[in-house]
């Protein structure tokens, strides 16, 4: 059974000088470039926990084979986090309620970057493979992403489902990561008071520039 999730989202020779010069206007000098990349990788450095690297995986199912698909993840999904070869957590399952219908988001939490290569190597050639493939007659379209989470927001660990959970997504200007977390993190602690953290994260690979968090709310019984 998957808990809810609420989302918000929220040409040769004569032309090589020109092409050279249009290449900057469009994507900066290679120095600037470079001095770009050093820049995000810093402030990477300094907002990440460093400790794990979390993987998104939505999938957009077909809406008459729900039944099907959710059979299909839960045998997959539980299999490969009660696997002791892998070394991989299932941060959670989600179906989604309100926002883009009929997907489902799982986050599974590695041991850094080496750890995601072994796990997905390992799961290539094993039986696993063949329960994921199982799952993909039912999905429409799927896309990944390679997170990290904030230093001062650590993933919770697995969980008994319960409640309705939001994952709000936004999408930040290239170079605004620390200065947006150092504006989000002000006020986080005042909403803990209401709501249960799960996580936050930064993307680093896949969509860049985004970032995630996660709450918990409780049913409320009238």
């Amino acid at each position: 059974m998957l808990p809810s999730l609420a989302n918000r989202s929220i040409h040769k020779v004569a032309l090589s000088g020109a092409r050279r010069t249009i290449s900057s206007l469009l994507h900066g000098s290679p120095e600037a470039k470079k001095a770009g990349d050093i820049e995000i990788q810093q402030h990477s450095r300094i907002v990440a926990r460093g400790k794990y690297v979390h993987g998104f995986e939505v999938h957009r199912v077909q809406p008459g084979a729900l039944d099907e698909y959710k059979a299909a993840a839960e045998k997959y999904y539980a299999g490969i986090k009660d696997d002791p070869q892998l070394h991989v957590k299932l941060t959670g399952s989600w179906e989604t309620v309100v926002g883009q219908q009929d997907t489902f988001v799982h986050i599974l939490e590695y041991e850094n970057y080496a750890g995601f290569d072994k796990t997905t190597a390992l799961i290539r050639t094993s039986d696993h493979a063949k329960a994921y493939k199982a799952l993909l007659p039912y999905v429409t379209s799927r896309s990944s992403q390679l997170t990290q989470e904030f230093a001062f927001f650590p993933t919770a660990p697995p969980h008994a489902q319960g409640g309705i959970f939001e994952l709000r997504s936004y999408q930040l200007k290239p170079g605004t990561l620390l200065e947006w977390e150092n504006a989000w993190r002000r006020g986080i602690e005042a909403r803990r008071k209401f709501v249960a953290p799960i996580g936050a994260w930064f993307s680093q690979v896949g969509r860049l520039h985004q970032v995630n968090h996660m709450w918990q709310y409780p049913f409320v019984h009238q």
